[in-house]
């Protein structure tokens, strides 16, 4: 088996439409997949046609955005209820949240004159709520910079006048809607928020104490020392360990779908603990890792 708990698609801010990314998936070799898209549920019917069609099991995913102490943080929920009204409300007022920040995007980027902006991001998007990828793109294609990563360097990154923090939920509040979804809250990709050790420590222990049950142990981009703390830390706290591609779009070996490191024998995988447990460990990585 090959287990991938972290994937995007056109429904947020991946490539792929819902039904193509299950469909690569499947190629692949992934079993089972969690379509986690930035705060909302709008990939999950597509997807689960297409897994239906194929041999993949589809786990309920998203990826929630919060703050905590400031700072963005992301959620990954799984193995929720999709339909269980509190929660829909719940997604459906982050995607109002989600709007008023692209707005908020395009007001702070309005020096650069690009017309439209918004609109055009949007349009990137397929008609859903543009992210920071979406407006990248747009910025290159007006010849503001040249490439994606040049525009998160120097508009869209971390503490760039793009990077719009304010419209999100906190950290308690969003993990208590994944748990009372039925759900589990995993702490997405720890090592991406460059914080120090310390300051991890003390967001998971502040996760945890709202409820959060997992930790992203294996994700893509990591160094095998990252991997080594992430795992030390995963088992100090009695947490369950997930793991994921963090996919957005095909081309980037780094992050393709199943390509993720073995986990540490020693912790305890989150899939033992979903309503319909997956009891056969995965095999071992693609990566040749």
């Amino acid at each position: 088996m090959c287990i991938d708990l972290h994937c995007h698609s056109t429904a947020s801010d991946g490539a792929l439409s819902p039904g193509e990314l299950v469909a690569r998936a499947g190629e692949r070799g992934v079993s089972h997949l969690a379509l986690t898209d930035h705060d909302t549920v709008g990939g999950l019917e597509e997807a689960r046609a297409a897994a239906a069609e194929r041999s993949v099991v589809l786990i309920n995913g998203i990826e929630l955005s919060c703050l905590w102490k400031g700072r963005t943080i992301h959620i990954v929920g799984l193995d929720f209820d999709a339909d269980e009204r509190a929660f829909q409300s719940c997604v459906h007022q982050q995607t109002e949240n989600r709007w008023a920040r692209a707005a908020m995007i395009e007001e702070r980027l309005s020096r650069l004159r690009v017309s439209g902006l918004l609109d055009r991001a949007t349009a990137k998007a397929g008609g859903e709520v543009p992210g920071r990828p979406h407006f990248a793109e747009v910025l290159v294609e007006a010849g503001v910079v040249r490439n994606p990563a040049q525009a998160f360097k120097r508009y869209l990154g971390a503490g760039k006048p793009g990077d719009v923090r304010s419209y999100w939920p906190d950290l308690e509040e969003v993990v208590e809607w994944i748990v009372a979804a039925g759900g589990i809250a995993v702490l997405a990709h720890p090592r991406k928020y460059k914080l120090t050790a310390t300051k991890l420590r003390d967001l998971t222990r502040d996760f945890m104490e709202a409820g959060g049950r997992g930790i992203e142990v294996v994700t893509s981009g990591q160094s095998s020392g990252d991997l080594g703390f992430l795992a030390d830390l995963c088992f100090q706290k009695g947490l369950w360990a997930s793991q994921g591609s963090d996919f957005h779009f095909p081309g980037a070996p780094w992050c393709e779908l199943g390509h993720i490191m073995k986990m540490p024998d020693r912790l305890e995988p989150v899939w033992h603990h979903f309503r319909t447990p997956v009891s056969v460990e995965p095999e071992l990585d693609q990566s040749g890792a």
